[in-house]
């Protein structure tokens, strides 16, 4: 009944209007009858209007996507609901935006969920947008190792992603690596800070190189250079500005201070400055 009295509240320009030339051509029941043709009608074209909106394309790609990879090996786990939740709770979601990705999310879990329904307008928005792209996909390679592996089923449906999106093999590979390392990073900080720091400084060290994409024998040029690459692709700001839903600001906003943490691990063991 709230949803009801909620949508007549937002498409009631069409209900007026509708209801008013009812009114005029047919009496009460034109009245009853164009109102209900006005809100149909605006309520239908405001949908399409969203659904082609850049912003409202990619936050359904996301959470359909994230959907179809927690269901791809038959059964969605705890970690992966769980994971989905997260994402939702660091994104700040209202409730009216929170359900509307768990829709996105039980769509995506359908048998009968076509990927390219979403990933083929969403190809051609980033087409000319590598940085949200880059994002889009981190997104779902974290939720791929939500579980802790990625199956050969999430496997096969990430290859459906980075084909829709023209990444290359190495790109591809590069990409893993660099988000296994993030993951481990991650994880290696946590165990660090929960018994004191100092526990896990040389694992700490390998995953930083891992986050920033670089090897340890890089030099202090190439990992700065590749720090400030990172840096760039991230900018909160800059994605926004290339079509990044502003729910997702906050994503954007912890990976750069993931990648900062990784380079100052660096730059403290190199004495850079």
């Amino acid at each position: 009944m709230q949803d009801l009295i909620a949508q007549l509240k937002q498409f009631r320009t069409g209900l007026i209007v509708g209801g008013l030339i009812g009114l005029l051509t047919g009496g009460p029941i034109g009245l009853l009858l164009g109102g209900t043709v006005g809100f149909l009608l605006q309520r239908s074209l405001s949908n399409k209007l969203r659904a082609y909106n850049p912003q409202q394309l990619f936050f359904r790609a996301t959470f359909c996507v994230m959907g179809k990879l927690a269901k791809a090996d038959g059964r969605v786990s705890e970690s992966e609901i769980a994971f989905a939740r997260e994402v939702m709770t660091r994104m700040g979601l209202s409730e009216a935006r929170r359900m509307e990705a768990i829709e996105c999310f039980n769509e995506g879990k359908s048998e009968a969920f076509d990927i390219a329904e979403v990933m083929r307008p969403l190809a051609i928005l980033l087409r000319q947008r590598a940085a949200v792209k880059l994002m889009f996909v981190e997104i779902q390679l974290q939720a791929a190792m939500a579980d802790g592996e990625v199956s050969a089923a999430e496997q096969a449906v990430l290859q459906q992603v980075f084909a829709h999106l023209q990444f290359s093999q190495q790109e591809v590979e590069l990409l893993m690596s660099r988000m296994r390392a993030e993951d481990a990073f991650r994880r290696h900080s946590w165990d660090s800070h929960q018994h004191g720091g100092g526990v896990n400084d040389a694992s700490l060290l390998a995953d930083a190189y891992g986050v920033i994409g670089v090897s340890a024998e890089a030099s202090d040029a190439e990992v700065k250079k590749a720090w400030r690459k990172l840096m760039s692709q991230h900018h909160p700001d800059k994605l926004i500005a290339k079509g990044l839903p502003e729910d997702m600001v906050q994503l954007a906003k912890e990976k750069t201070q993931e990648i900062q943490a990784a380079y100052d691990r660096i730059k403290a063991a190199r004495g850079m400055r």
